[in-house]
């Protein structure tokens, strides 16, 4: 009865593993999903210009392929958030603080705003209620994914499994941070669209590393 029990809760264990790894899987899938969104719907107009041109005027309202790259958009954004769901407890066990994977969730959720409801204006403008809207949302998104990196490292740094990661995260906030500062400086220039796509690599990169180490973790 001993050794059946013991069985049992190994099984148990076993399903939540792979729970786990199935969730990081969906992690993994949404920057590529995102990066292929806008490099296959950007192709798809010739009038698109991936150095001049921002990645969310793709799914602003009245652009060609419009409902192409919002569904992309949309089914990246809610892979993360299932993704972030089991986060806290698919690092370390659930060792630690809760306050990074509940930031990196929230942003998620903005993320899900963002596709669902918030397209730029026509033209890839701001004016109405809707474009400023995206605008706000977009900035909230990448404040809460910075916070979730900083509190992922100041979690992980002492956890020897995760420490590498750590630093990576860290590193990963930092070079968020540069980023958004340049993209904002050169938010109305011609080269807004490369320096955009430059700004958002370290956010994407940290979603896939962090997905694949919550993979090989459990």
């Amino acid at each position: 009865m001993f050794f059946k029990d013991k069985l049992l809760i190994l099984g148990i264990n076993s399903t939540f593993m792979s729970v786990f790894q199935v969730l990081a899987i969906c992690g993994m899938l949404s920057p590529i999903i995102y990066t292929a969104m806008w490099i296959i719907v950007g192709s798809l107009n010739s009038e698109y210009n991936h150095i001049r041109d921002d990645i969310s005027s793709l799914f602003a309202v009245g652009a060609p392929n419009r409902r192409l790259a919002q569904s992309f958009v949309i089914t990246e954004s809610v892979l993360l958030f299932v993704f972030f769901i089991g986060l806290h407890e698919g690092i370390n066990d659930g060792g630690g603080s809760i306050v990074g994977p509940i930031a990196l969730l929230i942003s998620s959720i903005f993320g899900i705003l963002i596709a669902l409801f918030f397209p730029l204006d026509e033209g890839g403008e701001f004016s109405t209620y809707k474009g400023k809207m995206h605008i706000i949302l977009v900035v909230l998104m990448g404040i809460f994914a910075i916070v979730g990196m900083v509190t992922l490292w100041i979690r992980l740094e002492s956890v020897p499994s995760w420490r590498g990661f750590a630093i990576f995260s860290l590193i990963s906030a930092i070079l968020s941070i540069v980023g958004v500062i340049i993209s904002s400086i050169f938010a109305a220039g011609k080269y807004r669209g490369i320096i955009e796509r430059i700004m958002v690599t370290p956010f994407q990169l940290f979603y896939f590393i962090l997905s694949l180490m919550v993979f090989l973790n459990n």
